[in-house]
């Protein structure tokens, strides 16, 4: 295997390819991530010891759109590569969700994201985006303004301010069913509770944001172009996830039966649960770092911010009252209106994982396919942690790494 240094517009990374070209490998697959640098990313090597050609990059900084035109120029790339004729997204976590708003707008045209539905409407300078031969979402979230309301902590009473919260909403308390020593197992009333505040303080926070961007179009802001937005307790990182990560029961199973993939390749269709372990880790709303979204007016509008119904909630097989496509930072809104061959996969060691039923669920694709990897984590590595005995669940990253290799040879990418 080798590979070699790539820039393009504000993205960099490394391009990995087999030693000897083969025609594997004029099929080139993108990954990158919302946020963070996916350049050696393990997943990388392990697809081009399979013979593709898999470029790996970090994106510039800035809002979603600024981050369009860094996939945009790595497309352009690849087009003008005379070595690729096909080119695979590959969309993981929040990656999914900057890689399925390119696909969906390179589709259809920036028309489908400017209705007078959208929270945010994108700009016109994406318009004519070169688009992918295929999408594979591994692991997705549902996306991440999604993920920012997961995260909220509806306990806040003061937006900025995160040492000032409600008791009675308190994730983190042993009186509302926390416990520091493994599964929270929150009662039904508590848990509707929190979710009903998680919907108020979300429309609080929608509110804020677009009247102070009227005030800022006016010329009433406190800046000509922009204001500091500061949201205590909606850091999205894992860490931030809320409830979810603490009480297992919740987002922990599909609804239907789907393909299992085990160690050796074999399947079985059945009812897919999570193997995750309870992560009881202390709550970060107290902290600006890590805890907090440090953001702007026109950032949160843009990535943060999605419309919920009165009846928003999630329990063990779903999340549902969300309008997901108000914004185009939801995979599971974007999904919608991307027609192009689709494998959906799922990592059973995390939550994140249900997030494949639904996208599966919301695809228009003619040639789609849903699967779960037994036991691997949402970085792709074997959950150790989640096994019964040593070696349960195999090497997941190879598992995974097959099983898109069969689907992309079954398609003759």
């Amino acid at each position: 295997m080798q590979r070699e240094y790539v820039r393009a517009g504000g993205a960099s990374g490394y391009l990995y390819r087999p030693a000897a070209a083969n025609p594997k490998s004029r099929t080139a697959i993108l990954i990158m991530h919302y946020a963070m640098d996916y350049s050696e990313l393990p997943i990388c090597s392990v697809m081009a010891k399979h013979g593709y050609s898999v470029l790996c990059v970090a994106n510039g900084s800035g809002t979603l759109d600024d981050k369009l035109v860094d996939v945009y120029a790595v497309m352009r790339y690849l087009r003008q590569r005379d070595d690729i004729d096909k080119i695979i997204l590959w969309g993981h976590s929040g990656g999914a969700t900057l890689l399925s708003a390119y696909q969906m707008i390179a589709e259809n045209g920036v028309q489908v994201c400017q209705g007078a539905d959208k929270i945010h409407r994108c700009p016109d300078y994406l318009n004519g985006m070169p688009k992918a031969d295929g999408v594979i979402w591994a692991d997705s979230n549902w996306g991440n303004a999604t993920m920012t309301v997961l995260s909220l902590d509806p306990a806040v009473k003061q937006q900025n301010n995160g040492l000032n919260i409600q008791p009675k909403l308190n994730l983190y308390s042993a009186a509302n069913g926390f416990n520091s020593q493994g599964n929270s197992n929150y009662s039904p009333d508590f848990i509707r509770r929190f979710q009903h505040a998680v919907a108020q303080r979300n429309q609080t926070l929608l509110n804020e944001a677009q009247n102070r961007l009227k005030r800022i179009e006016a010329g009433k802001g406190a800046f000509s172009d922009d204001e500091p937005f500061v949201v205590a307790g909606a850091g999205s990182v894992g860490p931030n996830n809320k409830m979810i990560v603490q009480d297992n029961r919740l987002l922990s199973r599909t609804r239907q039966a789907w393909p299992l993939v085990h160690p050796d390749g074999s399947e079985t269709v059945q009812i897919i649960h999570s193997v995750r372990q309870p992560k009881a880790m202390s709550g970060l709303t107290a902290r600006l770092e890590m805890g907090a979204s440090d953001t702007t007016v026109r950032g949160w509008l843009t990535d943060n911010a999605i419309r919920l119904q009165p009846d928003f909630r999630y329990d063990g097989c779903g999340v549902y009252g969300v309008e997901w496509t108000s914004t185009y930072a939801s995979t599971a809104g974007n999904v919608t209106q991307i027609r192009v061959p689709s494998l959906i996969l799922g990592m059973t060691g995390n939550y994140e994982f249900l997030a494949a039923e639904l996208l599966y669920n919301q695809s228009p694709a003619g040639d789609k396919q849903l699967a779960f990897i037994e036991g691997a984590s949402h970085m792709y590595d074997t959950c150790t942690a989640c096994e019964s005995y040593a070696g349960q669940y195999g090497n997941t990253l190879n598992t995974l790494a097959a099983y898109a290799d069969k689907w992309l040879q079954q398609r003759k990418f």
